[in-house]
Formats: structure tokens, sequence, C-alpha cells
């Protein structure tokens, strides 16, 4: 087990990291986008090339950070039973449905999405915008961001598995949103 708790901590920081850099994304986008608007209106100098990055940089918001939300888990769940479980039934209930539900379909759709972007990297697609960009390397990122997905489940299995065993404490607090 704790070969497996090394490799869930490895898994975890990884995706911590991306989170970090999806974090930072979210920032670049909103100074490109300020950046953008001033050049258009102040000096009528505007490019698609910017648009397009803002929304390359959105998609990698949301397919590296998703990993990141799932560690630290932000997710949105099913909370009317989960809420009303004890520690330990929140524990099999998230190791059940992880590894019955999330990891698989994330790896599914991984796979799935794996031929859009070799498709378009193969031809080195191209926006149809003038000053376009590139398209694969942002359809890249929905078969790495399902991965990252997967990933992270099995990190979570991982410490579930453990906190049932009684090998770790696990806090499987979840903060209902505000509505």
């Amino acid at each position: 087990m704790n070969a497996l708790l090394r490799l869930a901590a490895a898994i975890d920081a990884m995706n911590d990291r991306l989170g970090t850099v999806a974090n930072g994304m979210v920032l670049a986008a909103c100074l490109i986008s300020a950046g953008n608007a001033m050049m258009r209106y102040a000096f009528d100098l505007s490019s698609n090339a910017w648009l397009e990055v803002q929304w390359y940089l959105f998609a990698g918001v949301v397919m590296l950070g998703a990993s990141q939300t799932l560690r630290l888990n932000e997710h949105v769940r099913v909370d009317i039973t989960y809420m009303l479980l004890p520690e330990r039934g929140r524990e099999w209930l998230d190791l059940a449905g992880t590894a019955l539900f999330l990891v698989p379909s994330m790896l599914v759709i991984a796979w799935l999405s794996w031929p859009f972007f070799l498709q378009s990297w193969s031809i080195q697609e191209m926006s149809t915008n003038a000053g376009g960009l590139l398209r694969w390397p942002v359809k890249l990122l929905l078969p790495a961001g399902f991965v990252l997905v997967a990933l992270q489940g099995v990190s979570e299995i991982i410490k579930r598995a453990a906190a049932l065993r009684g090998d770790v404490r696990f806090d499987s607090r979840y903060e209902r949103p505000l509505q």
C-alpha cells in the first residue's frame, strides 16, 4: 500500500502543478483580453490570433484544471445523499463512483478524442480565420485533460482504499456550494 500511496502523492503533485499552470492561464487570458481591447479601441489594431489565444487559454484552464478540482474535492456531486452518509460511507461511495464511473468514462472520452487530435495534427490544421493559429495544440488538450482526470481518479481510489483499510486518515468532507 505504501508504494500505491507514493504513486497517489506523485499524481497529486503533478496535478497540483498543472492546477497552478491553469491558474496562470486565467491571468494570461485576462491580460491578453485587456491588452487586445486596448489595442483595438485605442489604436485600431487587432488580430484574430489574440482572440484565439484567449480561447486556447480557456480550454487549457478547463482541461488542465479539472484534475486539480477533483483532487481538491470541489467537483459538483449529488450531495443530498453524500452529506447524510457517515465518513466511512462517503469513502465507499467515492471509491465505487470513481472506480466504476469516473475513471472508465474519462478513459473512453480520452480514447475517442485522440483521433480528433491526430487528424488535426496530421494535416497541421489551421484556423480558418485570418491570422488564426494552429488547431492541433488545443485539440491535444482534450485527450490529455481527460487522461489527467482519470489519473487523479486513480489517486483518489488509492487514497480512499487506504483510508478504508485504516492506513491513512482521509478528509472526505465536502462543502456544499452556496446558492
